[in-house]
Parts: C-alpha cells; structure tokens; sequence
C-alpha cells in the first residue's frame, strides 16, 4: 500500500467517523431536543450519556479499544534495541515500565505540572497521529500538530467548562483548577478554540479533506455530549482507530487487510494484560473514591504514564530510522 492509497484509506475513515457521529446524535440528542430551543442543561441531564454506567462503559472502552493502538511497542522495542546492539527484550520492558511508574509517582508529587506537560504533550500526539500522511510533510507540521491536537483539550473545556474543571480538579490539584476558572471570565477557552482551529485550516486544512469531516465532528461530540463521554468517542473510534490503520499497512504494505490480521494477532497479549491493569487499579481506587472519580483517575493517569514511553519510543524510533 502507497502513501496515496493510506491517505485515501484514512480519508475513508473520516467519513466513517463522521458517519458515527451522527448516529450517535441521532439516537441519544434530537429525539431529546426542540431545534428551536436547544437547551444544554437537558443535555447534561440525559440520563443515558451522563451518568455512572456510561462513563464505566466509556472505560472499558478506552481500556481495550482506545489503548490497543499502543500494544505493538513491545515489537517497536524490539526493533529499538537493535539500533543499540542491544538483544535482551528485557532492557526495553524494564525501561518502559520504570517511565510509566515515574509518572504516576510524579503525579501524585506534582500533580499540576504533571497534568500540564501531559496536555501539551497529548496535543501534540493527537495532532502528530490524526493527520493524513501528505500533511506530516507540511513545512508547519509541528505547529499543525500542535494546533490540531489541541482542539480537543479546548473544546471540552470551551463548551463544558465546569464539567472538564471539574475532571481536572479530581486528578490534580485545586490550585490549578482556580487559575482555570479565572480564565473562564476572559472567554478564554473559547479564543484558544477558535485559534486552534483556524491555525490548523490555515496550516493544511485546505488541502486535507479530512479536515472537513473531522473537526465539525469533533466539535460536535463536545458540543453535545458530556466531556468524557465525547473524549471517549474520539480517542477510540478516530484516535486509537486511525493508528491502528497506519500500523496495519506498515505490518503487511500489500494489503491492509491482513496488515489488520497481524495487528491483531500482536496486539491481543499486550493489550489484555493493559486492560487487566486498568481493570486492578479501578478496583483498588474504588476504595478511596467515588466510581467516577476512580474511572477518571485510573483513565487519564493512566494514559499518562503509557503516553510518555510510546512518545519517547515513537521518537527514538524515527530518529534512528532517518
């Protein structure tokens, strides 16, 4: 498979993302709502996509879909130590783990900067895996990945702002979550949006079609549905999905179908044990917290401590291969 025919493909699934989207509005928000009034306390109050048992769905959702896209680092790893000369796979796992124990230790000591370098950090891997193969070539593609990766920490807070602020304050700490609601005075989060927005059209959105489907869709979800609820949707089925797409036509660059196969295959061993972790640490957590509050813990801290080693292996992955 070509870089024109991945384009194409990934192009495809925009469409089908966006197609998703719909449904979604289509059974659990217009059935509920007068066009002419459209009224978002009755939207926050929908007992079917605002309560404990959808966002506990939402978690095993993002425990075995979302993060199924990162279950081939072992095999990256692998890859990784032979630029090194190095042969023992336990070098890569140990390394590995002892970064994502770091973060969740450095959490809890500093958990306001920790959670700031995250979001940054997060923009840039949202916008880096989101975009189309012709766009990572763009002469702007850090600020492209950047602006990009950032409508979806703006948009939440943009629309739902007490609710996002409220998420922040469970798993960080009140000082930080003050200084948003300061910002909140100065339609803050509503100018970053916008700004985010228009810098990633100008940037490449005139010549990615994706574009077109994908922030509208986005926006939507985050407009109508609650914060986790909609960060669900779109980690899983456009996020975790699009990646799974570009490993799969690395794997097998004949045919993306058996690529899918392979993918699979390596990825099931990886991503159980990933969801058995989750699965623990919610159980656990559920002693000292309320579910969601738990649910909101174990997912984001969680995705933190996995985020920073995929980054950093991703990285040292391209740098060698250049």
């Amino acid at each position: 498979m070509n870089k024109l025919e991945l384009d194409e493909l990934e192009f495809y699934h925009s469409i089908w993302f966006t197609v998703l989207v719909i449904i979604l509005l289509g059974v659990f928000i217009f059935p509920n709502q007068e066009f002419e009034s459209l009224d978002l306390k009755i939207i926050k109050e929908n007992p079917i996509i605002n309560n404990s048992t959808t966002n506990l769905i939402c978690f095993f959702l993002i425990a075995t879909i979302g993060v199924s896209h990162g279950s081939l680092d072992n095999h990256k790893g692998r890859k990784l130590l032979k630029f090194y000369s190095l042969e023992n796979s336990i070098i890569f796992y140990l390394s590995y783990i002892l970064i994502a124990l770091f973060i969740i230790i450095l959490w809890k000591v500093l958990p306001t900067t920790t959670l700031f370098i995250f979001l940054i950090i997060a923009a840039y891997h949202f916008g880096k895996e989101d975009s189309l193969e012709k766009v990572r070539k763009s002469n702007f593609k850090l600020l492209y990945y950047f602006s990009r990766g950032s409508i979806i920490i703006f948009a939440p807070l943009a629309f739902h702002t007490n609710e996002t602020i409220e998420i922040f304050r469970m798993i960080s700490s009140a000082a930080f979550i003050d200084n948003l609601f300061n910002l909140e005075k100065y339609y803050f989060f509503e100018l970053m949006l916008g700004l985010t927005i228009l810098s990633s059209y100008l940037i490449s959105g005139k010549e990615s079609p994706s574009f077109y489907f994908e922030v509208p869709s986005i926006l939507a979800i985050n407009y109508f549905f609650s914060p986790f609820f909609a960060f669900t949707i779109y980690f899983c089925f456009l996020h975790s999905v699009r990646h799974i797409i570009s490993l799969s036509s690395e794997l097998d660059k004949e045919n993306i179908k058996k690529g899918l196969n392979m993918f699979l295959n390596k990825a099931l061993p990886l991503s159980i044990i990933t969801a058995i972790i989750f699965i623990i640490a919610l159980y656990f957590l559920l002693d000292l917290n309320q579910l969601n509050e738990a649910i909101f813990k174990v997912i984001f801290i969680g995705l933190a401590s996995l985020t920073f080693p995929h980054i950093l292996l991703e990285y040292l992955l391209e740098k060698n291969e250049k």
